[in-house]
């Protein structure tokens, strides 16, 4: 059985040693060789910049709520062309953790809660960890570059005639029969 591959960068924080009257901040920039380490752990091909700043506050009596800005420069392989395509991120993240989740009748309708931020309180609470959670989600999922257009490819077996976009769409053929009666007038 293989292990997991380390993790990039960690920076846990215990709750029980956080004040519970005012805010814990806190500000995250990994260094250059952890941003390799990120880049490569989330197939990246450069990670240029990542910041995550925020602070972590007791909310209620016993839950706790994360506010954080994340902000990352980031090199992608276009998905049409691979050329490199650099985006920049600027996302809020928002975590809401509490000491029991609600519970849902078996039967319930219910899929999904209605926090879907809403985690079970650790003892420990790694602000890198939620970094890179926040970071992975925000990547695009489909990078392209500006000149990417995607071409029309055509199968088709010898001696027939090839079926193309246009081919398929249901209003084609009329929009042809009206212009050739228009013109026949």
């Amino acid at each position: 059985m293989s292990k997991a591959p380390a993790p990039a960068m960690t920076h846990p924080l215990r709750v029980a040693d956080l004040p519970t009257r005012k805010p814990t901040r806190f500000s995250l920039t990994p260094s250059s060789a952890e941003l390799k380490m990120i880049a490569a752990q989330l197939g990246l091909l450069d990670l240029r910049k990542l910041r995550f700043e925020g602070t972590l506050a007791a909310k209620g009596k016993s839950d706790w709520q994360l506010n954080a800005a994340l902000g990352a420069t980031v090199v992608q392989s276009c998905s049409v062309t691979l050329d490199p395509v650099t985006t920049r991120i600027d996302e809020d993240t928002v975590r809401n953790y509490a000491t029991s989740l609600p519970e849902y009748e078996e039967a319930s309708e219910t899929e999904m809660p209605d926090d879907d931020n809403l985690d079970l309180l650790p003892a420990t609470i790694d602000l890198a960890e939620v970094m890179l959670e926040a970071l992975s989600i925000a990547l695009p999922l489909y990078p392209r570059s500006e000149n990417a257009a995607l071409g029309e490819a055509v199968f088709t077996e010898e001696g027939t005639a090839p079926m193309r976009d246009e081919d398929t769409r249901p209003f084609a053929g009329l929009a042809a029969l009206r212009d050739k009666l228009q013109k026949d007038d």
